[in-house]
């Protein structure tokens, strides 16, 4: 037999019948490296050695770390996600590692995960059951359920295994971009898409009985800020009296209210998009000069123990509202029976269901799904910059504000 030239590799036999193979290759730290393989059988051997030898030629670095899934995560969290993306991601990001991904997955090298364990593992992750799994009722007093042998079958919702295989993907997708993996095996892994009821929206009635309901309510300009502009609940407890301009008429929306491990922070809007100029129609005008009128009383009111941020929505001390609290004044002024479960959010305010369809779907049939209020002033607010004057003007004639004219009298 002719000897083997060097790099071609080797492959011997072991003890235990299984074959060992050994070939030089680049690693990703730059230096050539002798990395070894194995396998049952000799061709098993000889076909990964090749495909070591084939991203040799192609220029692709082998791996040369091979951390378990746990300490990437911590790396990846602190050195990645923390510093690059917003703190609720943050935040939401490390719960899923450290209640789902590091108990079910940690001890696993991510460069031999395999695409069909992670498959095995959501699988068995949207079929158990929580109670059982965390032993919450045996926390309680008197066990009720899963304690007492009868399982309750808290499962994790279809979004929430979505967001597992999310957080894992998004990764290793990092991990392939250090070069510390040759391929993302959580792309290859399918999950079941969440299935969402339709949005109903409010009818131009509700929204009128909403604003005649909330008149005496001290959070009456927040609802029809919501209502007329479409904002977010974060961008409402977020927004300043300095970013509103009552003479011009406009406002500016550039930061948001969250509560972020433990406390309230002002943070960047959700997207870049979001940073906007935004017409103020009369209606909006009205309400934000009625509110500061009645912030003053409450200033006066409440004295030495008044504390002063600059926002527009506060507690009756002056503290920011805690966006929870929102949701508890809300239900009290929920619309009669026969409106619809549309409204038992605060975000609902943020869709309109329009009195006439928008536009004929391709099958001829009018859509009139509802509309969010960002796309409904969309037009408005590309006019609006550099030109409020003229964005005003045309914020008057828009169809919601002539459907709450009662309310420009």
């Amino acid at each position: 037999m002719a000897k083997r030239a060097n790099g071609e590799g080797s492959i011997t036999i072991r003890k235990d019948g299984t074959y060992h193979g050994r070939v030089y290759v680049t690693t990703t730290s730059g230096i050539r490296k002798r990395v070894s393989v194995y396998g049952k059988t000799r061709d098993e051997v000889r076909h990964k050695i090749t495909e070591l030898q084939a991203q040799e030629n192609q220029g692709i670095p082998v791996p040369d770390t091979n951390m378990n899934l746990e300490d990437y995560l911590t790396y990846w969290l602190a050195t990645v996600v923390k510093v690059h993306r917003r703190p609720k991601t943050y935040q939401g990001y490390e719960s899923v590692a450290r209640v789902h991904l590091v108990p079910g997955l940690g001890r696993k090298k991510i460069r031999t995960l395999r695409a069909a364990e992670v498959r095995t593992w959501l699988a068995r992750v949207a079929s158990e059951c929580q109670c059982c799994k965390h032993g919450w009722d045996k926390e309680r007093p008197e066990p009720q359920c899963c304690a007492t042998g009868e399982c309750c079958k808290a499962l994790l919702s279809r979004r929430m295994v979505q967001s597992i295989h999310a957080v894992l993907r998004n990764a290793l997708q990092n991990a392939v971009r250090e070069e510390l993996i040759v391929r993302n095996v959580a792309q290859l892994v399918q999950v079941p898409t969440p299935s969402y009821d339709t949005g109903k929206g409010l009818s131009v009635a509700d929204a009128r009985l909403l604003i005649r309901e909330s008149a005496e309510d001290r959070l009456h300009a927040l609802y029809v800020l919501a209502l007329v502009l479409g904002m977010r609940r974060g961008e409402l407890l977020g927004l300043r009296w300095d970013a509103v301009d009552l003479d011009r008429e406009t406002l500016i929306v550039e930061r948001a209210l969250q509560r972020v491990s433990g406390e309230l922070r002002l943070v960047k809007p959700k997207t870049l998009a979001s940073v906007r100029t935004v017409p103020l129609p009369p209606v909006v005008v009205k309400a934000l000069t009625e509110h500061r009128e009645r912030q003053a009383q409450e200033r006066a009111a409440a004295g030495i123990e008044w504390k002063e941020h600059g926002l527009i929505f506060t507690s009756r001390i002056g503290t920011p509202l805690e966006p929870d609290n929102l949701r508890r004044s809300w239900h009290p002024l929920s619309l009669p029976p026969g409106a619809g479960d549309q409204v038992s959010r605060p975000a609902a305010l943020r869709r309109v269901a329009p009195a006439r369809p928008r536009r004929a779907s391709p099958r001829g049939s009018a859509d009139r799904r509802p509309q969010r209020h960002r796309g409904d002033h969309e037009g408005l607010r590309a006019r609006v910059a550099g030109r409020t004057a003229e964005g005003a003007q045309e914020a008057r004639g828009h169809p919601l504000v002539r459907a709450l004219a009662y309310r420009l009298a």
